[in-house]
């Protein structure tokens, strides 16, 4: 090291002094209405260039001086020629403005449809170095999205998943959702995630908040490395080239919570000081309220005899009915002091609330009773955060860049008002119901199955289900229904990112660039998954107790859409639409003076603290990148990226025959070498022929790694969650392939194949395990030794602008994967023999993904009809009792449709209309899709709105 610096010191004094004998060339390119990116400026001779970034901004370095000509090219905009003299240092051609090529194109341009933010995306990709899928605002704005998740769900090799009908989670090319890491402006966010996963849930971003959304499926050493899947970077707003004030309003309905929603936005941008201090602002708000219907089956997977384990323990029909609701505001302050130096400033705050209360009838099977729950789920999620940096050049051909970051995600359950606040969390009344008589459609062994898995052929259907009660008087009756179990589950979540990060980039000649630098991050993830279990005493049998209270005594109301319930299964589960509680009444009853009142005590586990975690992970991350064009046409980019963590959970450890709560700590300390090359190939200037190979990596989520299990009994079968502090990051060997033609009337066509060899891949183990008598179903982490994912690409984006009058309005825009892996799991017996060893595929990963649009666009108006097709994937596996017992989730299909109308240049109306197909999400056991664990139904719904443009 002693001798390395003055080497590098040496080095730098070297380059400074040859830096005053050459010039460089800087500029911004904008359309008059905003800056334009991967616009290609080149010098003729020495035929030097650069695309411009996404501010629209361009650098030329190691230029000779005195006279030499420049041309600026842009899909869709006349090509400019400059003649400029070049003196020694640096030179600026300010603000360079270029005006819509005559033809075809120049209505799609000046009529605002999607043709300016599909150029935008375009000329992103093809002038990127590593492999990469763009989608700009203006066309986010343009489909019916209204989250971050289901923005990027457009791009090819991408899927998403669908949370009570609303997308929340990126997939790419079939990775488990935790793969693919999400960026905001390139630093990770942080997640706060149930059960501690790292893949952030992109429901709680609004599409207001993003200038561009950039998909890199094979990354770059300059890009964070934990990225099997890909690196979605979301790219805040910046401040605009000209004052700007955009506002829009909109409301919608819901088909089967008959309820409304709306949403608003405002965009306000503006220069000041000569230009050189910049301003962006973005706010807006997103309320909608929704419902959905699910039926839920637990079967007994814990039972010693194998042909009893496809029996159903428990079937729940229940109606979530709720409010989301998201608040954000974004700004972005940035102050250009000259060409060379640049501060700026980022800041946002988002607040996500998911208000469902949620209404639960349980037919237990094995108990031959009824159980019936009121819940109060909110949920508020929050996240805000700061970014502050600069750009400088510390010499023509040698700039810095360095950004500071916290950002910081939570989310917590502070209900019910009434009990203290370490008491607070989710509420769940539980009400019982024995049944006098029995459940028909029992097998002859005494179980129920589905039809198709009984031994006698004596089962139920449960998309058709008749509960066949031997008793015609054991209906779902609220003046039986007792309160027997009051549960407040705290499963609050937070996550806190410290990241600071320094790069310099250095020309060292026209052919050749080197980048290095450096990030570290302070992560503190804390978390609880609490369950406090309140009892009443005459429950337990205590003398002089108060009696058990039925629902029928408490304050209820109406059934929310009653209509609508279950309204795809023609009418099977009328019967279990009874009133609930409203929330008031389900708030009062939680509450210290009610459970004095009525003889109710809290009986929680001693293990509870068990379920408690917190954990610091320290990132210290460097990189070398250098990019060498070996031709005109050829260009070679490679390096090596070194991530080292530092990893330290905490959490608490239960001896059950003393009672004590002892605190545990627990390391884990890794690090991962990633080794990259890219070669890019253009043989003719729309035309990009690429060829990657790069390594890189996936941590453990936090949920997996705590030290500590947590206990739920609130579902039909008790169920234990461990974590794994010894789970090993999984690593990958990832090779792409992929060709790029871009057409003339902004379109293009891709096609590529991909190869990902895989080791120590975690997943998630199901197994069985009795304690004390009673049974529990276990799900644990586990590394597996290796696995491999390999797939194919393609597809295209056309206008057919050649076809006469009307027809020439008509676009297709087409993508589709093909995907398949092989995942070793060996099955083991009691005492950890492999029996068996199965082969899977990757959990979350589909076959088969498919996006396809019809649209068109002239004269002012805008259709689009998109589909988006995630084939089925397998969701858990089991690893004790094999395929048979897995996990999968069946294939969906969905489609939507918005549409807009340029009233003036500054009014547009649109409307937008989701979910045309209502297809349920659904789960099932084993290789039948009839043996569903889950089906979940929601809805249609659309919305329609203006915007419009102040100035």
């Amino acid at each position: 090291m002693k001798k390395l610096l003055p080497l590098l010191m040496f080095l730098l004094a070297l380059n400074l002094s040859m830096a005053q004998n050459h010039a460089s060339l800087t500029g911004r390119i904008s359309d008059g209405a905003g800056y334009l990116p991967g616009v290609n400026v080149l010098v003729l001779e020495p035929s030097q260039g650069a695309p411009t970034d996404l501010s629209g901004k361009f650098e030329i370095s190691n230029l000779p001086t005195g006279n030499v000509t420049v041309r600026i090219s842009y899909l869709g905009f006349e090509t400019i020629t400059k003649e400029v003299v070049l003196a020694a240092g640096t030179n600026s051609l300010g603000t360079v403005q270029m005006q819509e090529a005559s033809g075809d194109l120049e209505e799609y341009v000046i009529q605002g449809t999607m043709v300016p933010s599909q150029m935008k995306a375009i000329s992103i990709k093809k002038n990127s170095l590593a492999i990469m899928d763009v989608i700009a605002a203006d066309a986010i704005g343009k489909l019916p999205d209204r989250n971050a998740a289901e923005a990027v769900q457009r791009l090819p090799a991408a899927s998403v998943n669908r949370y009570h009908g609303e997308a929340n989670q990126v997939s790419v090319r079939g990775t488990p959702y935790a793969w693919s890491s999400t960026l905001y402006n390139g630093t990770r966010l942080p997640s706060s995630n149930f059960a501690g996963n790292r893949n952030a849930l992109l429901d709680a971003i609004p599409t207001e908040m993003i200038q561009y959304v950039q998909l890199s499926k094979a990354i770059t050493p300059d890009m964070e490395g934990d990225a099997i899947g890909g690196s979605i970077n979301f790219v805040t707003r910046s401040a605009p080239q000209e004052r700007m004030l955009n506002v829009s309003a909109a409301g919608g309905y819901n088909q089967k919570s008959q309820n409304g929603s709306y949403n608003a936005s405002l965009v306000y941008g503006e220069r000041f000081f000569n230009d050189k201090f910049g301003v962006v602002v973005a706010g807006s708000i997103w309320n909608r309220n929704f419902a959905s219907d699910e039926i839920v089956l637990d079967y007994n997977l814990s039972k010693a005899i194998p042909s009893e384990r496809y029996s159903i323990n428990t079937m729940n029909a229940k109606r979530y009915f709720g409010t989301r609701r998201t608040t954000a505001l974004n700004a972005a302050l940035e102050y250009e002091f000259n060409d060379n130096q640049k501060l700026f400033a980022r800041f946002v705050r988002d607040q996500f609330d998911d208000i469902r209360p949620v209404y639960e009838a349980y037919y237990e099977f094995d108990n031959n009773r009824y159980r019936y729950s009121n819940r109060e789920s909110e949920y508020r999620t929050h996240l805000k955060g700061f970014e502050f940096g600069g750009m400088h050049h510390l010499a023509t051909n040698l700039k810095m860049d360095w950004k500071v970051s916290s950002y910081d995600m939570f989310y917590k359950l502070d209900t019910p008002p009434g009990m203290p606040e370490d008491q607070r969390g989710l509420p769940i009344a539980q009400f019982f119901q024995n049944l006098e008589g029995d459940f028909g459609g029992r097998s002859s062994d005494g179980l129920i199955y589905n039809s198709f898995d009984a031994p006698d052929g004596n089962g139920i259907t449960p998309l058709n289900f008749d509960p066949q009660l031997t008793n015609e008087n054991d209906y779902l009756d609220p003046e039986r229904l007792t309160l027997q179990q009051m549960i407040i589950y705290q499963i609050d979540q937070r996550d806190r990112d410290n990241v600071g990060q320094l790069n310099f980039t250095w020309d060292v000649n026209p052919v050749f660039s080197l980048k290095a630098g450096g990030k570290f991050r302070f992560k503190k993830n804390e978390a609880m998954m609490t369950p406090l279990v309140f009892l009443p005493n005459a429950l337990l049998g205590i003398p002089n107790s108060a009696p058990l209270r039925t629902l029928s005594e408490f304050q209820r109301m109406d059934f929310p859409a009653p209509g609508t319930f279950f309204s795809e299964l023609n009418g099977q589960f009328d019967g279990l639409a009874i009133q609930p509680m409203p929330q008031s009444q389900t708030f009062e009853i939680f509450t210290p003076e009610f459970m004095a009142a009525n003889d109710i005590n809290n009986y929680s586990p001693g293990s509870s603290a068990t379920t408690k975690y917190n954990g610091t992970e320290d990132v210290y991350a460097g990189y070398l990148m250098g990019t060498y064009h070996l031709t005109d046409k050829l260009q070679l980019i490679g390096g090596v990226r070194n991530e080292y963590t530092k990893l330290t959970m905490n959490s608490f450890a239960y001896d059950a025959a003393t009672r004590e709560v002892t605190p545990i700590t627990r390391d884990n300390d890794y690090n991962a070498f990633l080794p990259m090359l890219h070669l890019k190939y253009s043989p003719k200037e729309k035309v990009n022929l690429r060829a990657a190979y790069t390594k890189t990596f996936s941590r453990p989520n936090f949920g997996s790694l705590s030290p500590s299990e947590n206990i739920d009994i609130t579902t039909g079968i008790p169920r234990i969650t461990r974590g794994n502090t010894a789970l090993q990051p999984t690593f990958s060997n990832n090779y792409d392939l992929m060709g790029e033609w871009f057409l003339e009337d902004i379109g293009m066509v891709t096609a590529g194949a991909f190869y990902k060899d895989i080791q120590n891949f975690i997943f998630t183990d199901l197994s069985q395990e009795t304690i004390d008598g009673t049974s529990y179903l276990v799900t644990q982490p586990k590394n597996l030794e290796n696995a491999y994912l390999i797939g194919f690409e393609m597809g295209i984006t056309k206008r057919f602008s050649t076809l006469p009058g009307f027809w020439s309005g008509f676009g297709v825009n087409v993508n589709y994967t093909k995907i398949h892996s092989e995942l070793e799991v060996p099955r083991l017996d009691e005492n950890g023999t492999v029996l068996a060893t199965d082969i899977t595929s990757l959990p979350n990963q589909s076959s088969d993904l498919f996006n396809t649009a019809l649209f068109y666009e002239k004269n002012g108006l805008m259709l689009r009809l998109a589909g988006n097709y995630r084939g089925s994937s397998i969701e858990t596996i089991n690893q004790n009792l094999g395929p048979d017992f897995y996990i999968t989730v069946d294939k969906n299909f969905t489609i939507d449709f918005s549409g807009a109308y340029s009233i003036t240049d500054k009014i547009k109306a649109f409307a937008e209309v989701r979910n045309l197909t209502n297809e349920p999400f659904v789960q099932y056991l084993g290789d039948n899709k009839d043996r569903i664990t889950s089906s979940e139904w929601y809805s249609i719904n659309g919305q329609a709105g203006i915007r419009f443009i102040i100035f």
